[in-house]
């Protein structure tokens, strides 16, 4: 389902898992509230795959049904949109008390990490599927 969104979505959300996981196994041996800890990252990686599956979808949406030159209006407001949830979900937190929201933030960053190590997320989602690199591949038949 998230490969018809976007080729990347599949391996920008197993970044973010794989990513919250290596967080609360360093992480939890080093505080005292390990709960809180944990509910604070969980929630925090949920939003993570969240706002990507709403960017893809978003950005899918807009260029569909705008075209590419007018869909940077409706990108824009659902980018301010994703970030007031955010905050929202935050606050809420911090009212009731339902997880450490530093590590919410932390499971947060989770996009950004993911987003940064996709390629080698795609590359090694390929070589475990046995395609090895498709760019070389590609490459190779054009030169032979």
């Amino acid at each position: 389902m998230l490969r018809r969104l976007n080729d990347a979505l599949p391996g920008l959300v197993l970044g973010i898992i794989l990513y919250g996981i290596a967080v609360e196994l360093i992480g939890v041996w080093f505080v005292e509230d390990k709960l809180r800890y944990t509910t604070g990252l969980l929630i925090g990686i949920l939003l993570a795959c969240g706002m990507a599956v709403n960017i893809a979808v978003v950005l899918q949406d807009s260029v569909d049904t705008y075209g590419a030159s007018h869909a940077q209006a409706k990108i824009i407001a659902k980018s301010v949109l994703r970030y007031v949830v955010v905050v929202i979900v935050f606050f809420v937190m911090m009212k009731w008390n339902l997880g450490n929201l530093f590590t919410a933030f932390i499971g947060v960053l989770g996009l950004k990490v993911s987003a940064y190590l996709q390629p080698f997320i795609h590359k090694a989602i390929g070589k475990l599927q046995g395609r090895g690199d498709v760019s070389s591949d590609s490459e190779n038949s054009h030169s032979a």
